[in-house]
């Protein structure tokens, strides 16, 4: 009789691993209980860390109507702790190339059973909320709640009031106090994932007017040519590595404003030769379709028309779900599609954040938890670092004021997070050794690989203060503090990176590394020369092109809601330009599925690839051959470009990580009191790119 050798080790081995802490009772595995005592609704304990900075007296307008539903509200349970070290294990055995169980992928259903918590405590906590009047819908992924209610249950069962707020003239709800559980609950509860209507911010940033002393009106925008070009996907394509049998998912809370406008972009820029290449819109799960979110419809826009680019032959699928009043869309959509039963997408990205300490403990648990099923299943998980330099809680403002902070959304150990370049030749004055004057049939001017910055349009950037005639961001001759730096060039608008810092705990200073918080502890993988041995996640992974204009470099997009901004109809010169990690991360999503379709397997945690190739690249000391300031003179051999001029600094005020040097506004730094810039590129990885920029034919070529 045949028998499939790899799936008995992986059988043998998924015992062998899961068994830490149950026992064997006719052959079945138990479970260890977390619930052992009766439940006593007298005797509870608060959850911390679920409190958004927000919900304070001064936006406060009074408790909303205990009518009012909150559907999709969610309970992140706990494993045991012996199960969570026994999945954590298989996953490094899953991604170890010497293990019998290497790709050997679960399905959604093997790792509901292997990795769900004891079906005991899922009834103790399901019967609780079905007591006090909640409807539950089920379990996700093997350790979430789903369940519906209104505000009055929320208030009687979980201790704290869901209140309306006015937060800088938008309304919002949200609890005003930590919600509270029976202390018999608490071994089996972590948290509560959302009792607010908060959302994450999409990482996109239109294209903007810059005024430079020395600049010209010429703009080089980039197409999917460009991309191509710059990032050598050409050899791939012509060798017929394009995507095909691949999928890219989007993750979103929005559809496209016209799924045409996808064909559109394809028509225009030569994609549509790539015959294979397809488009759907689906809401996984049969969630609520969220029809068209003003705001939010460009980021699905441009998702999916840039996977589309770097992966043209690919399945490019956008899953989106209506956000509920308390739990984000995307989350939902992410969730039903890790739960199948449908084929599992290769890649999948993501291009949304929040800071750790808004987003909460229990929201960044549940987030990393899904990247941790994801990997387990196969899927490599794409997280945009974010638009806001090192401030991640101080995004889409004009100056940083909470020191430095990453986003929740991509701190996980199971995620790769994407930082943003910008091209340097403006500023070396090389722009004409690098693009052509004149634009290809399909628009594309680029000539060869670009020499490569950090994305970053603050005043602090040394590079910007540098080309307008001074000497220093700070101090009262400072270039923040000039006419023109005030005027144009206020801003957090950068390339995010930052150390974890707050994903567990509870801040003690709204939106500030403090009080309890604790950063995700350091992956084994994120070791690297640059690398600091500062024991916490360190963001981002990699970095692509993401700027939106300052040194007259951007994306153009085809965006056809001219209500919501957009622009889609004549030259292409003429279309939605942007910028920002919402680009990047899509793009590398599609990079991936290339290099999923030459190899033929799903690569789950694509982390573990990506430093150790960079670790053979650069080794102790640096590559001299890959250092992004060579541009077309780098090594034709590089997998990745060694970003190593300019910074993500970014402009602020106050006193968390804020250097003044005596003037109104000072550079985000490691020290208050002496300028160290957050964060400077260095040889190897560095907060500002990451491990760099990539040669993907290369990467796909080098990929073991």
């Amino acid at each position: 009789m045949f028998v499939n050798f790899k799936s008995k080790c992986l059988m043998l081995a998924l015992g062998a691993l899961t068994t830490a802490g149950m026992t064997s009772e006719a052959g079945a595995q138990t479970v260890r209980r977390m619930v052992t005592t009766a439940i006593n609704d007298h005797v509870t304990v608060a959850l911390p860390g679920n409190i958004r900075s927000e919900a304070n007296a001064q936006n406060d307008l009074g408790m909303v109507d205990d009518s009012l539903p909150l559907d999709h509200l969610q309970i992140l349970m706990n494993r045991p702790p012996e199960m969570e070290a026994a999945l954590n294990s298989l996953i490094d055995e899953l991604h170890n190339k010497n293990s019998p169980l290497f790709h050997q992928w679960l399905t959604p259903a093997q790792f509901e059973a292997q990795f769900s918590p004891a079906k005991e405590d899922v009834t103790a906590v399901t019967n609780w909320l079905s007591s006090h009047g909640f409807q539950v819908n089920g379990l996700v992924n093997g350790r979430v709640v789903d369940f519906n209610g209104t505000a009055g249950a929320v208030r009687q069962t979980f201790g704290t009031e869901i209140h309306n707020l006015n937060v800088g003239g938008v309304q919002h709800i949200a609890n005003m106090s930590d919600p509270r559980i029976p202390t018999a609950l608490s071994g089996a509860v972590h948290g509560v994932a959302s009792l607010h209507d908060f959302r994450p911010h999409t990482n996109l940033k239109t294209k903007s007017e810059f005024t430079f002393t020395s600049g010209g009106s010429q703009f080089e925008a980039v197409v999917p040519g460009d991309l191509a070009k710059i990032y050598n996907l050409t050899p791939l394509f012509n060798a017929g590595i394009s995507g095909q049998g691949q999928t890219v998912v989007l993750i979103e809370d929005s559809n496209m404003f016209s799924t045409a406008d996808w064909t559109t972009f394809r028509n225009e820029f030569g994609l549509s030769t790539f015959t294979a290449g397809s488009f759907s819109q689906v809401h996984p799960g049969n969630c609520t379709n969220p029809g068209v979110l003003a705001g939010n419809e460009s980021e699905a826009e441009l998702d999916v028309e840039w996977a589309s680019a770097a992966a043209p032959s690919a399945a490019i699928e956008l899953a989106s779900c209506k956000d509920t009043a308390t739990t984000f869309g995307g989350l939902i959509a992410l969730q039903n599609i890790l739960s199948g039963p449908g084929p599992l997408p290769g890649t999948i990205s993501i291009s949304f954040g929040e800071c750790e300490e808004e987003n909460g403990a229990t929201n960044n648990a549940l987030y990393n938890s899904t990247y941790q099923q994801a990997v387990t299943l196969g899927t490599t998980i794409f997280v945009s670092s974010g638009d806001e330099g090192a401030a991640s809680c101080d995004a889409n403002q004009t100056k940083a004021t909470h020191g430095i902070t990453a986003s929740g959304f991509t701190t996980s150990a199971f995620d790769v997070s994407v930082g943003g370049t910008d091209f340097g030749d403006t500023f070396a004055g090389t722009t004409a050794t690098f693009w052509s004057t004149t634009n290809s049939a399909t628009f594309e001017s680029a000539l060869s690989y670009v020499p490569e910055i950090p994305w970053n349009d603050s005043c602090a950037s040394k590079l910007i203060f540098t080309i307008e005639g001074f000497t220093s961001a700070t101090g009262r001759a400072g270039f923040c503090n000039s006419t023109t730096g005030k005027a144009s060039f206020l801003t957090t608008a950068s390339g995010s990176g930052a150390p974890s810092g707050c994903f567990s705990g509870t801040a003690s200073t709204a939106g500030v590394v403090s009080g309890t918080c604790k950063g995700n502890p350091k992956p084994s993988y994120q070791k690297i020369l640059g690398n600091p041995a500062d024991g916490v996640r360190d963001i981002p992974d990699v970095s692509l092109f993401a700027a939106n204009g300052v040194w007259g470099h951007f994306y153009i997009f085809c965006d056809t809601d001219t209500a919501d901004g957009g622009a889609c109809s004549g030259s292409p010169s003429t279309w939605s330009g942007a910028g920002g990690t919402s680009f990047a991360s899509p793009i590398w999503a599609g990079f991936q599925a290339l290099i999923n379709q030459k190899v033929g397997a799903h690569q789950g945690n694509a982390n573990t690839v990506y430093y150790s190739l960079a670790n053979t690249e650069y080794g102790t000391t640096g590559s001299s051959t890959c250092n992004s300031t060579l541009g077309n003179g780098v090594s034709a051999s590089c997998v990745f470009y060694d970003v190593t001029q300019g910074d993500m600094d970014v402009n602020c005020t106050g006193k968390f990580n804020c250097f003044l040097n005596a003037s109104t506004n000072g550079a985000l730094s490691t020290s208050s009191t002496t300028f160290n810039a957050a964060f400077n590129t260095t040889t190897g990885w560095d907060f500002a790119t990451g491990i760099g920029t990539v040669n993907v034919t290369n990467l796909a070529n080098a990929w073991p």
